[in-house]
């Protein structure tokens, strides 16, 4: 229909939920024609990437209304105000209110940060929900910009994610994650300190009808007791953990200014198992970080070996300017981008290896598509019967096809 927004999402769950705030506000809007396009700051290739989106859809949709928004544009809007294909350009705090869509007025990056307070009714061409409960971060990584664009941590109302929860199960959604920048920092802006594991407990027992819930990256020096005790309790909080490690090398961590040490990795690990024996892991791995060395980089291969982590996000080193990583002695691009290809391989195989060890067994996936479906543990499932998008149902693993499981539907 020609007054359905077009939505160009780039980077985190974050801003998919964002995205999806966006689109509802440009609906109701009535906006015509307009391509609203959701950038990213973490790396120097996401921004290029947005800035050659943007030319493209110019190219494409002439008459268009270019908007664009997120933190690259968050933190440099004249950089993006300067392209001649851009007609708006708008902070994080204007791109969630609805009326910033009906008056569609450029605005200067804000200092103030707006409190979250949306409800998103659907997602479209997504069998999962994505709810935000945290933004912002207190931290300062010595490689991120990610401040510079989202403010402090804030936390959303337990009440107010119930309500949303709420609408999208009601809507039908099996499957929610609960995503934010930081999401272990959730509750230390609140005056009664609620924990993550707190929130999420009081979640799950207001929406008894939720079957599946996901947590987004967590630091895993942050997790408190209540969220511990869910891991080895709750069967609805899925077997998959997304760890914000960043390397394996404590040099590194150091330099970087990260939380957590080698040895707090090993350990959160360990106990995660001993707690959910089969709970598998994802984490955030950034490759050629300044002054990482052959050695270093060693390091961080084998305690991604040693505690079996499978599903690795891998980021070469990007240099973002204003950071203190940026004036480091920088490792060569040459050998970021090899370090980070070995990475990548290194995670492949710890995916066939995963996938390997789920044969034969019986389990429930989430259908994406008819013939695809995800495990609780991620994994991606070949099914050989085509099942309704969105809903859950058992199957039995009978094989593997390059990084896909394949299961039959259980009888």
């Amino acid at each position: 229909m020609a007054n359905e927004p077009k939505i160009i999402t780039f980077g985190c769950r974050l801003n998919t939920y964002e995205s999806e705030v966006m689109r509802q506000h440009a609906q109701a809007a009535g906006l015509k024609d307009a391509v609203i396009i959701n950038t990213c700051a973490v790396t120097a290739e996401a921004e290029r990437q947005a800035r050659q989106a943007i030319r493209k859809i110019r190219r494409e949709k002439p008459s268009a209304k270019i908007i664009v928004t997120g933190c690259a544009a968050h933190i440099d809007p004249q950089k993006f105000n300067d392209m001649p294909e851009v007609d708006y350009v708008l902070g994080n705090k204007e791109k969630v209110k609805a009326e910033t869509f009906g008056k569609l007025a450029p605005h200067a990056v804000p200092v103030k940060i707006s409190p979250i307070d949306n409800i998103v009714h659907q997602f479209e061409g997504k069998s999962r929900a994505f709810v935000e409960v945290q933004n912002g971060c207190n931290h300062s990584c010595t490689y991120c910009v990610i401040p510079k664009g989202r403010g402090t941590s804030r936390s959303v109302a337990p009440a107010h994610i119930d309500e949303q929860v709420r609408v999208l199960v009601d809507g039908g959604y099996n499957e929610i994650v609960l995503t934010g920048v930081d999401i272990t920092a959730y509750g230390e802006d609140m005056d009664d300190k609620t924990t993550l594991g707190e929130m999420v407990r009081y979640v799950l027992e207001a929406n008894p009808a939720l079957k599946r819930l996901r947590l987004s990256s967590l630091d895993p020096v942050e997790v408190d007791e209540d969220l511990w005790d869910l891991i080895a309790h709750e069967p609805r909080l899925m077997p998959h953990l997304h760890l914000s490690l960043q390397a394996g090398d404590d040099m590194v961590l150091k330099r970087m200014k990260r939380r957590h040490t080698r040895a707090d990795i090993i350990r959160f690990c360990d106990r995660a198992r001993k707690l959910r024996p089969g709970i598998v892991f994802g984490a955030d791995i950034i490759a050629g970080f300044p002054t990482e060395t052959v050695d270093m980089f060693a390091n961080t291969l084998r305690l991604i070996g040693e505690n079996d982590i499978t599903w690795l996000h891998v980021f070469p080193y990007s240099a973002r300017s204003g950071t203190p990583a940026a004036r480091m002695p920088q490792v060569k691009s040459e050998i970021r981008k090899g370090r980070a290809a070995r990475l990548r391989e290194i995670g492949r195989k710890a995916v066939q290896r995963h996938l390997d060890s789920l044969i034969g067994q019986r389990f429930e996936v989430l259908a994406e598509k008819p013939n695809l479906g995800r495990s609780p543990t991620f994994a991606e499932v070949k099914l050989l019967s085509s099942a309704t998008v969105g809903s859950v149902v058992g199957v039995e693993c009978i094989g593997r096809e390059g990084e896909l499981a394949v299961a039959k539907l259980a009888e």
